[in-house]
């Protein structure tokens, strides 16, 4: 699944910075670059990105403008604003109209990635399931929130939902094991989110790794059962 994007900045040079970003990232492609409210209110109705990331001021007036005229027409986009703003009026504003994320300007790199592929596994688990348990509910509305009592506790960037759905893959014999990227086509995730889930357990046990040298080309590491 490749998600599309919408870039909305009224700074040429800082909407290519965050083009450039989007390359990096395994799963996500810029479907439009907009430089006013007025493009982007054109733009998000004609391409209908998964996606906008949103500036908030611009020389016409406020990004949330767009916000919630996406909620107001119930349209299936989500916004990550991305700002210089500090004060906490914005961040309420931003709140009550469901932003996925706020990040602060200048953007850096590594926290630019970690929202994008937050969203990504929001979108899978999103389209996983058509009936939820309150685990799941949870999981979905309060993703950083520790587990109940009994439950157990997983690292940042660990999803419950997605790590069962790799574990599941592994629970059929496997003789020639499988790399990042054959579970992340069998799961609907990229390599990258693939391959952090395949450490994750192949470091408690679960999975075992070895390095396979084919005839022509580098080595590939593939995952086996334990």
């Amino acid at each position: 699944m490749e998600l599309k994007v919408l870039i909305v900045d009224d700074d040429p040079q800082i909407a290519e910075i965050h083009h450039h970003f989007i390359q990096k990232i395994d799963g996500f492609s810029v479907c439009g670059i907009a430089e006013s409210l007025d493009d982007a209110e054109k733009m998000s109705l004609l391409l209908k990105p998964d996606l906008i990331l949103l500036d908030l001021y611009f020389p016409e007036g406020l990004g949330t403008d767009i916000l919630w005229n996406l909620r107001v027409r119930q349209q299936a986009t989500d916004v990550i604003l991305i700002t210089a703003a500090k004060e906490l009026e914005p961040l309420q504003n931003a709140m009550r109209g469901g932003v996925f994320d706020y990040i602060l300007k200048p953007v850096m790199f590594p926290r630019f990635r970690e929202s994008l592929q937050s969203f990504r596994e929001h979108r899978l688990r999103m389209s996983a399931e058509s009936t939820l348990n309150q685990r799941q509910i949870d999981q979905l509305l309060h993703p950083y929130k520790n587990s109940s009592p009994g439950e157990p506790e997983y690292p940042k960037g660990i999803d419950p939902l997605t790590l069962k759905k790799i574990s599941d893959v592994f629970a059929e014999p496997l003789p020639g094991g499988l790399s990042a990227e054959e579970v992340g086509q069998r799961i609907g995730a990229s390599r990258t989110t693939a391959r952090r889930y395949l450490e994750y357990l192949t470091a408690g046990g679960q999975l075992q790794a070895e390095l396979i040298y084919g005839a022509v080309g580098r080595p590939e590491r593939k995952y086996f059962p334990s």
